[in-house]
C-alpha cells in the first residue's frame, strides 16, 4: 500500500513523532507542500492520501481511480469534494477534537491579554515610559477585571463549552447565543438567547461557530453597534464571521474596547487587510495558531494513524460524507 502526505509542512512536523502514521502507511511519501501542478505526480499510485489544506476536487479524484482512502489531517472537509469521493467509492476520514485544549487555552490567553492591556504595557516599558515615570507604576491603559463581567459565546460545541468553563472559574457570567440562522432557540434549557439580545449585554464576545452562509459577516457594523461601549471581541473560529473593515472602524473610533483575532478572512492575509494596519488600538492578531500546540498536532498524527488502521481492518472510524 502506498500512502502520500501532500502537505506535511502544514503541521510543522519537526517537533512531532510520525510513528503513528509510519506504522500503518505501508510505503509513505512525505511532501512538504503540493502545488496544483504537482498534485497529479504526487498522487500517482497512491491508495491512501493524507491532506490538510490541498484541494482534492472531483476532477482530481476521477483521474486517480486507485485512491481508496482520504485522511484529512484536520476537522474541516471543505477542501475535498465529498460527493465525488462518495460516488467514486473513496472513503474520507477526518480528525476530531484534537485541538480543544489548545484553542480554549489560546482564547483565554487572548481574553486576559485584552483585559489587562498586556501588549500596551509591555510596549510602554520597552519604549522607556516606565523609566521616565514620576510614579512607581504605569496606569496609562484601563485594566478590566473579568470577575463579574458577562461573556457571550457564539458556538456552544466542545470549544464553546471549554471556554465557558474557564470563564466561570474566573467568576464571569456566561450567555450563549442561539445558533446563527435558526428561527427558534435550539435548546431553551441551555439558556440560549437571540444574538441581538446577547450582544447588548456582554462585556466580552467570543466566537466558536463554523463559517456558513448564515454566519458569514455575522459580526458586522450593525452587530458591533449593539455591543456595549468598551466591550471586547475574540475570534478563534473563522475569519469570515467578522466584517474586518467594520471591526477596524469600531476599534479606531473607540466604540469597541479591544479585539483579538486568530483567524482572518483570507489566509495568509494580504498586506492591505484592514486589521493589519499599524495604528489600530488594543488589537491582537495571531496567525491561526490557536489549534497548534505540540500536543494537538501530535493528536492529529495519532488519529490519522488510527483512521488508516480502521480502513485496513474494515472497521472505519471518523468517516465523513454527504447526507
Amino acid at each position: 500500500m502506498k500512502t502520500v502526505f501532500l502537505d506535511v509542512a502544514s503541521l510543522a512536523p519537526d517537533d512531532l513523532d510520525l510513528t503513528p502514521i509510519r506504522q500503518q502507511a505501508g510505503t509513505l511519501a512525505l511532501h512538504p507542500t503540493t502545488s496544483p501542478e504537482q498534485l497529479s505526480v504526487h498522487l500517482a499510485g497512491a491508495e491512501v492520501v493524507i491532506v490538510n489544506k490541498v484541494v482534492l476536487d472531483a476532477r482530481t479524484l476521477a483521474q486517480h481511480p486507485q485512491l481508496k482512502l482520504i485522511c484529512i489531517a484536520a476537522t474541516g472537509t471543505n477542501n475535498v469534494d465529498l460527493e465525488a469521493a462518495q460516488r467514486l467509492g473513496i472513503r474520507v476520514c477526518n480528525c476530531q477534537g484534537y485541538g480543544t485544549a489548545s484553542v480554549v487555552q489560546h482564547t483565554l490567553s487572548l481574553m486576559l491579554a485584552l483585559a489587562t492591556r498586556l501588549q500596551d504595557y509591555s510596549a510602554a516599558v520597552k519604549r522607556g515610559a516606565w523609566s521616565r515615570s514620576e510614579q512607581f507604576c504605569l496606569l496609562d491603559y484601563p485594566i478590566m477585571e473579568l470577575q463579574g463581567k458577562t461573556l457571550g459565546i457564539i458556538g456552544y460545541g466542545e470549544l464553546g463549552r471549554g471556554v465557558a468553563n474557564l470563564a466561570r472559574a474566573l467568576g464571569m457570567r456566561v450567555l450563549i447565543a442561539a445558533r446563527p440562522g435558526s428561527e427558534q432557540l435550539d435548546t431553551p434549557s441551555d439558556g440560549r438567547i437571540e444574538l441581538s439580545a446577547l450582544l447588548s449585554q456582554v462585556d466580552v464576545l467570543t466566537l466558536h461557530c463554523p463559517l456558513t452562509d448564515q454566519s458569514r459577516n455575522l459580526i458586522d457594523a450593525a452587530a458591533l453597534a449593539l455591543m456595549k461601549p468598551g466591550a471586547l471581541l475574540i475570534n478563534a473560529a473563522r475569519g469570515g464571521i467578522v466584517d474586518e473593515r467594520a471591526l477596524a472602524d469600531a476599534l479606531c473610533s473607540g466604540r469597541l474596547g479591544g479585539a483579538a483575532m486568530d483567524v482572518l478572512s483570507v489566509e495568509p492575509p494580504s498586506e492591505d487587510n484592514p486589521l493589519l494596519a499599524a495604528d489600530i488600538p488594543n488589537l491582537i492578531v495571531t496567525p491561526h495558531c490557536a489549534w497548534g500546540s505540540v500536543e494537538a498536532r501530535q493528536r492529529i498524527l495519532v488519529q490519522v494513524g488510527e483512521n488508516i488502521a480502521g480502513f485496513k481492518n474494515a472497521v472505519p472510524i471518523r468517516v465523513v460524507g454527504i447526507e
